[in-house]
């Protein structure tokens, strides 16, 4: 079993239209390198949401992204200095679609008036189809196995086997031309 290792990553950005899309590139990229790719999209999307919201309502455009991987969560986390938007002020939209796309969600002060809104998705296990063996296929040996009358020896100087039809026939070829018989045990003497 593999462990996870935790993962951390922060990032400062001044808030405009053309940065959105490089923030995203950026969380997209750090995601696929934790190997989260599952998550790339909401987790964009979410990220891009509150960015255009900041840039668009805030007047403090400096804002913080941190992203933490536990192993089984992935907590993202934008906060801004701007004293003028409250969470609870903010556009509706806005949070339902975070809403919509995160397993959870909430928002906290910080200690400069601030505020921080942070969403988290869990990683599910994929589902894992059965693991099936595949039938062996066969070996050359097997496959390219040439017909033998007789085994063949495992050691050059052993007795080799001979099936009892083969020693029949060849006992009976051997009387017949009057040469001792390696099966009778004993030489046979012509009368």
């Amino acid at each position: 079993m593999n462990a996870v290792v935790p993962c951390y990553y922060h990032l400062d950005v001044e808030v405009s239209p053309q940065r959105v899309g490089q923030v995203r590139r950026i969380l997209a990229a750090h995601l696929r390198y934790w190997n989260l790719e599952i998550l790339v999209e909401p987790v964009c999307q979410c990220a891009e949401v509150l960015l255009h919201t900041i840039d668009r309502h805030a007047t403090d455009k400096n804002t913080s992204i941190e992203m933490w991987w536990n192993g089984q969560h992935l907590i993202t986390a934008i906060s801004d200095n701007n004293q003028d938007i409250r969470p609870h002020y903010a556009p509706q939209g806005c949070l339902a679609q975070i809403a919509a796309l995160s397993d959870g969600w909430g928002c906290c002060a910080t200690g400069v008036g601030g505020k921080i809104i942070w969403f988290s998705r869990r990683v599910q296990a994929p589902d894992r189809a059965p693991l099936v063996p595949p039938a062996p296929s066969p070996t050359l040996r097997e496959a390219c196995r040439a017909p033998r009358e007789l085994p063949v020896p495992a050691l050059a100087g052993a007795p080799t086997a001979i099936p009892v039809e083969a020693e029949t026939e060849r006992a009976g070829a051997q009387e017949a031309q009057n040469v001792p018989s390696r099966s009778a045990g004993r030489p046979t003497v012509p009368v």
